[in-house]
């Protein structure tokens, strides 16, 4: 290691494949251990979790001290210990004999922290996902020359804030995606020109329907690129097939609501991308119908996990490309996704989506609210119908003729279809909100109403 490594692991920050430790303890036992069971990395000693150095005291009996550590892990694991000034680096190889364990107690990557698993747990991980998992596997079709993305790798860079002052090769190896020069199929995934070329099931397939089944087929989209690609294209396609309610609440612009929460949509998306089994000739598949939206990815759950451990706790599938889209801030700590999803349909006062899922599927379905029924303002402000009366003793009608003149006063020429519209109620409401207006004395009209030639005045 030198100054110049140094520096780029430092601003790389820790994550699936690196660890700060301030100190030495015997824990660091641990964090060989769960390196070991993943794609292998660093550790660095005298780093604080902020990227600070401190510094320790570099003794050969520490370097002793550390090497018993790694020796004691079952089965032993042999590691390489670097020094660069008061900074011990750890270098831990990917176990060539997994699982490993450290006192009886088995621990595997989850983004930046390790965690421990139980017997039964890392048994039937280790089962049926094989020693080394989709995301880890080298990928000896791809090619450098033709079919690395550019755009794609700067995107990366700048989302996980990596600063290109090393080689791309040497970024690559440092985030364990590439070995000997050959790119695991994470680094595919995310830096590819055309999907397909490699996974074809790794298309993200989008349906739109006519009605509540899939009778009839309004438009398909599928989408090739880049796993980010895909994922943002596919987000966008959902935003565009669902409806947008316009709300005015103060003086400022109006506010644009999506009919679901887009954070519940994006968690959902992600979560699909990162824990489908790619193993599986299926992709994920997006069917949005007339009164709910369905995200389907193949592949279970991931073993260890059960359905009511979901908002809890996690289990990736998919390591190092968890890991990865940890480090572009797409993915927070592990096991939160379906709290944020959950905790974004709460505050949409909708019921949280439904989670069907067996050996070979995941499916999350998120019921669409009728606005024709039931907006979002008033899911939050009530429901004010055709034949309530003017003198209704709440504050719904006069936070809606508060809108009225909000909107009046940006333009004074704005009909009463045209409020009706940008407030979500019907016309015989809104006229009935103006009458009250103008008898109050805060709202007049000049002129005509129909025609173009009048205007309104606003009172305050």
């Amino acid at each position: 290691m030198d100054k110049k490594e140094l520096e780029f692991i430092l601003k790389e920050g820790e994550g699936y494949n690196l660890e700060f430790k301030e100190s030495f303890s015997s824990d660091i036992s641990k964090e060989i251990c769960a390196l070991a069971n993943a794609v292998g990395g660093k550790i660095l000693i005298g780093v604080t979790d902020d990227k600070k150095v401190k510094g320790i005291k570099i003794t050969n009996r520490l370097k002793s001290q550390i090497q018993d550590l790694a020796r004691n892990i079952d089965p032993r694991i042999e590691i390489i210990i670097e020094v660069f000034e008061n900074i011990l680096m750890i270098i831990v190889p990917e176990g060539k004999n997994k699982p490993y364990s450290v006192n009886g107690k088995f621990y595997v990557r989850q983004g930046t922290n390790s965690q421990q698993l139980t017997r039964d747990e890392i048994r039937e991980f280790f089962q049926k996902e094989g020693k080394i998992t989709f995301d880890e596997k080298i990928n000896p079709k791809f090619d450098f020359n033709k079919d690395f993305n550019e755009r794609s790798f700067k995107m990366f860079l700048e989302k996980a804030k990596i600063s290109p002052i090393i080689k791309r090769e040497e970024i690559l190896a440092n985030l364990e995606i590439i070995e000997d020069n050959k790119i695991r199929n994470a680094g595919v995934l995310l830096f590819c020109n055309k999907i397909s070329k490699f996974f074809l099931n790794a298309v993200i397939t989008c349906v739109l329907f006519l009605g509540e089944d899939k009778v009839s087929i309004l438009d398909r989209k599928e989408f090739d690129g880049d796993l980010y690609a895909n994922y943002q294209n596919a987000l966008n396609y959902i935003k565009s097939k669902l409806n947008t309610e316009y709300i005015i609440k103060t003086a400022g612009p109006r506010e644009e609501k999506l009919e679901l929460p887009e954070e519940a949509l994006r968690e959902a998306l992600l979560n699909s991308i990162v824990h489908r089994d790619y193993f599986s000739n299926a992709e994920i598949q997006i069917y949005i119908f007339k009164d709910r939206l369905e995200i389907v990815n193949p592949g279970g759950l991931v073993p260890g996990i059960k359905l009511s451990d979901l908002g809890k706790k996690s289990l990736s599938r998919n390591k190092l490309l968890f890991g990865l889209l940890q480090r572009m801030n797409l993915v927070e700590k592990a096991g939160t996704g379906i709290l944020r999803i959950r905790n974004a349909m709460k505050e949409y006062k909708l019921k949280e989506p439904k989670i069907d899922t067996d050996e070979n599927w995941f499916t999350i379905t998120f019921k669409r609210p009728d606005l024709q029924k039931e907006s979002y303002e008033q899911r939050f402000y009530g429901k004010v119908t055709e034949n309530v009366p003017d003198n209704v003793p709440d504050n719904v009608p006069d936070r809606r003729r508060e809108d009225v003149l909000k909107i009046i006063q940006k333009d004074n020429n704005v009909t009463i279809s045209q409020i009706a519209s940008i407030l979500k109620f019907n016309k015989k409401t809104i006229k009935r909100d103006i009458e009250r207006l103008k008898k109050e004395g805060k709202l007049k009209r000049i002129g005509p109403e129909k025609g173009g030639k009048g205007h309104w005045e606003v009172f305050r």
